[in-house]
């Protein structure tokens, strides 16, 4: 089969198109004809071993795929081959074929296109555990979004909006703010790019407090981190929660006395750990986002499609924070 590989450290350029060995399922697990792989930020860590886990080289980027049920494994009943499957894989999902755990696969809904599905599971299974989990958001709270027009973050946005929330939307163009709106951001902010000094810092911060509202932000969705979670921070409400999720404009310096001043929880989100934690609660949320999706409620923004061989461009584009909503590599 046909794979993009990473055989050595480095960027989304070192990735090479390579033949590889079709895998075999084993007991409790899936082959998927990969269809569809979604582009996601863990993958561009671990091209550079910066991710939590790292894969023995040579590996396939791709962590969620879509595509169709090709053989089972000894003791698989959930699923028959020629079934439509989304799946979370870790890595391996950017190749022509892909073994998946049955606990970490969900059936398509039937109209469910293939690259939507590849962009599904993702973003609305990170941002649902930490608004649902993690944040305890609800009807008529006010919802800051920072990254709004990224995967996780257009997600949440989508989320906020079907749950009741007010969503404010944080991010770096009208043209992603225009985005953020389309799909349910009830007002929003263009910030500057960072980084900050302690002047800029506070600047930025009264934007947040001017489109927060005088009682400030009941829940922050932080998917950008740099300089912004600061300025954020102290816009939140009184008692409100203050979601860790990503850090693309690098990690924080977030001083802790904001914490105390505004009685607020500073909560971190690592929803592949909840996942593998606990099965059943995480089987509960991604029922509710497929409810969502068949109710029209929600539905993944495919900005862009590549082919397999350029897998290395659409990672890059993600990781310079190029992509509107998700990039999508297909396989023929």
């Amino acid at each position: 089969m046909k794979a993009i590989v990473s055989e050595q450290v480095g960027g989304p350029d070192t990735l090479v198109l390579r033949e590889l060995p079709t895998p075999q399922p084993g007991a409790g697990e899936i082959r998927l004809r990969v269809r569809a792989c979604g582009v996601n930020y863990p993958d561009a860590l671990m091209l550079e071993d910066k991710y939590q886990f790292r894969p023995t080289r040579p590996f396939a980027p791709g962590g969620e795929v879509a595509g169709e049920v090709d053989a089972v494994g000894e003791g698989v009943s959930e699923f028959k081959p020629g079934d439509r499957v989304i799946a979370l894989v870790g890595h391996g999902g950017m190749a022509e074929y892909v073994v998946a755990k049955t606990n970490k696969c969900i059936a398509m809904p039937d109209a469910m296109p293939f690259d939507e599905a590849a962009a599904f599971i993702f973003t609305y299974g990170t941002s649902w555990h930490a608004l649902k989990q993690r944040a305890s958001l609800k009807a008529g709270d006010t919802l800051l979004v920072l990254g709004a027009a990224g995967g996780v973050g257009l997600a949440a946005v989508e989320l906020g909006a079907a749950v009741g929330a007010r969503v404010i939307a944080g991010v770096s163009s009208a043209e992603k703010l225009a985005l953020a709106k389309a799909h349910g951001a009830a007002d929003g902010v263009v910030y500057p790019q960072g980084p900050f000094d302690k002047d800029g810092t506070k600047a930025l911060a009264e934007l947040f407090k001017g489109v927060c509202g005088k009682q400030g932000a009941n829940v922050i969705y932080d998917a950008v981190g740099g300089d912004y979670a600061e300025a954020s921070l102290r816009a939140i409400a009184w008692e409100g929660r203050f979601l860790v999720v990503g850090f693309p404009a690098g990690i924080p310096k977030i001083p802790l006395n904001l914490a105390l001043l505004k009685g607020c929880q500073i909560v971190g989100v690592f929803w592949g750990s909840f996942t593998d934690r606990d099965v059943a609660e995480n089987q509960i949320n991604n029922n509710e986002l497929i409810a969502f999706y068949n109710a029209g409620k929600i539905r993944p923004h495919v900005s862009a499609t590549f082919p397999l061989a350029d897998a290395g461009t659409a990672i890059r584009a993600l990781s310079e924070r190029r992509a509107l909503g998700k990039l999508v590599v297909t396989i023929d």
